[in-house]
């Protein structure tokens, strides 16, 4: 079966050379899966997990549950999307929807994008400040043009590997630490699967969600499975492609969930279980020290400085796709709206540093903020696969329709009760 998936992968990824898909052409060699997992362990997430184990132990892991459980609903459903139709979910929502349905969801997408760029940007700075000791705009300056010269000239495909090789093996080195702690695997487990609330951390809650269930992923996640243009290959390459597709995002979620997860557990039982509090990312570098010994921090942030470039850079790629398909086109990086997108998200990221005192906590209520806009996103979604207009015979069940709409409203009212404690 392995064999048989690869060479289905080769035949259509060939018959996309010299497309239209401009900078996604380096995604032809990795699954769409694992581009939504590296986003698992990008700034954002480190953050929002070292600060829910240092501050509330277990009880939180079952965030990371529920939201590696929609995930998992969510990209298939998109990739579907994708699929059948050839556009991106930004495409679709502006030729499927009137004007003034799609331009709040795709405008506040793009805001959601600098808020995913805020974190990715910051992250990265704060490894740089790390590591040489530049000052956080500094670090975020040189950053933010790093990225946009790897974008625009598409180099990043000489080194993302790389990249996604090394944070992925730091990811991994959380996985093995547990060997090495003191877990209580009793209540760990109890508070992967039993949702609890300990006072003072809905915000914590709502920055985990919105950083596993990240709104930019869906959009890219459809525009990297419709540039291979799957639907023009007959209904035979489409079944193909909707079943392979759900074992490429299962198995790429199941590992997300378990990196998540395992974060949380070393913080508890790192930071929670002797009274600390982590209140910045350099504080988490001794994580890795019962690994790495003296080594930890400086390993730490160079992991979490090519976290920083690889998950900006991907925002990017979300921001250029989700602005082309307001002129409902697709992302193309030498096309002028794909690179307004990218700059739009870099430089209203790099431009909001400017208003930020606390780096770790403008990490955490950045990812808050991408869950204020998930069910905007996420309604707009199931309304076009639930289309049989739009989808054809691959149209929603009714159960997934059911499914996906009791998620968004799960979201939303997580969100209005945020706001809630927020303001009253």
């Amino acid at each position: 079966m392995l064999k048989e998936r690869l060479r289905y992968w080769k035949q259509h990824w060939k018959m996309r050379e010299g497309s239209h898909s401009g900078g996604l052409d380096i995604f032809r060699y990795i699954g769409p899966g694992l581009l939504v997992t590296v986003g698992f362990i990008d700034p954002g997430n480190w953050a929002s997990n070292f600060a829910a184990g240092s501050t509330f132990g277990y009880s939180l892991l079952w965030v990371v549950t529920l939201s590696t459980l929609m995930l998992i609903v969510l990209q298939h459903n998109v990739a579907h999307l994708g699929i059948v139709t050839g556009q991106c979910l930004s495409e679709a929502t502006t030729r499927h929807l009137p004007r003034w349905q799609s331009r709040p969801v795709l405008w506040s997408a793009m805001a959601a994008s600098v808020s995913t760029s805020l974190a990715e940007i910051l992250g990265a700075a704060i490894a740089l400040q790390m590591l040489f000791g530049l000052p956080l705009l500094l670090g975020a300056g040189l950053t933010t043009l790093v990225c946009i010269l790897l974008l625009f000239t598409n180099s990043y495909s000489r080194v993302e590997k790389g990249i996604i090789a090394f944070v992925s093996l730091i990811g991994f080195s959380f996985l093995y630490e547990l060997t090495l702690t003191d877990t209580d695997w009793a209540k760990a487990a109890a508070g992967a699967i039993v949702p609890s609330l300990p006072e003072g951390s809905m915000l914590v809650v709502m920055s985990v969600l919105g950083a596993v269930v990240m709104p930019h992923n869906l959009f890219l996640h459809s525009e990297v499975i419709q540039s291979r243009q799957v639907n023009l290959q007959g209904e035979k390459s489409i079944e193909h492609a909707l079943k392979y597709e759900f074992y490429d995002t299962l198995l790429a979620m199941t590992i997300g969930w378990a990196i998540n997860s395992a974060m949380i557990v070393l913080a508890a039982d790192t930071f929670f279980a002797s009274g600390r509090v982590v209140e910045e990312l350099p504080e988490a570098g001794s994580l890795l020290a019962p690994l790495l010994g003296g080594a930890a921090s400086i390993v730490f942030a160079v992991a979490l400085l090519l976290a920083g470039v690889s998950s900006t850079v991907t925002s990017g790629m979300a921001a250029g796709s989700i602005f082309a398909g307001i002129y409902d086109e697709p992302y193309d990086v030498r096309d002028v709206h794909s690179r307004a997108g990218i700059l739009i998200s870099f430089l209203g990221a790099f431009f909001l540093l400017f208003f930020i005192g606390d780096a770790f906590k403008g990490l955490i209520v950045s990812q808050a903020v991408l869950s204020l806009q998930l069910p905007l996103t996420m309604f707009t979604q199931v309304r076009l696969t639930s289309s049989r207009r739009i989808m054809g015979d691959h149209v929603n069940s009714r159960f997934t329709t059911l499914l996906l709409y009791g998620l968004a409203t799960l979201v939303t009212l997580l969100n209005l009760y945020l706001l809630y404690g927020l303001f009253f």
